[in-house]
């Protein structure tokens, strides 16, 4: 028997975890490449900007860490639509709560751990709300398809 998922058979909230986790997975291998991730001697800075991945966006290996981790959470969750759409929201609330922490440290302090600058703070805002928005409107696919009557 073949357990495998049938494409036909993905929705398309499950589909949009597979892409998210996929591109969490090559940003977190990214960040361990010199070139590109430019600053590579800073990729350890627990205390202020770190080394920046495509020149712009401050990261630490830590964060590199966890951009690796959402990709497999990522594609764990896209096993099932309920589990995409907790991946989307949960997900993107903790973006968002990333983000109000940027706003609020001192970005060249020991308090910013993960080595964030301005740009990935706002990177993270964008991430949060289009994550959610992704678990808010698809997920509505799934509850108005277990709705209607067979």
């Amino acid at each position: 028997m073949d357990t495998r998922m049938d494409r036909r058979d993905r929705s398309t909230i499950q589909t949009a975890a597979l892409v998210f986790g996929v591109v969490f997975l090559l940003v977190g291998v990214a960040g361990f490449i010199p070139g590109i991730t430019t600053d590579y001697d800073r990729l350890s800075n627990f205390d202020g900007e770190g080394a920046l991945l495509l020149g712009i966006f401050g990261i630490n290996w830590l964060e590199s860490v966890v951009h690796l981790l959402y990709g497999a959470a990522g594609l764990a969750s896209a096993s099932s639509p309920a589990a995409s759409r907790t991946y989307f929201l949960f997900g993107g609330a903790v973006y968002i709560l990333l983000w109000i922490y940027g706003l609020v440290v001192d970005l060249d302090s020991s308090a910013n751990f993960i080595g964030i600058n301005v740009a990935a703070n706002w990177l993270h805002f964008a991430l949060g709300a289009v994550m959610v928005g992704i678990g808010l409107v698809l997920g509505r696919e799934m509850t108005t398809t277990r709705t209607r009557p067979a």
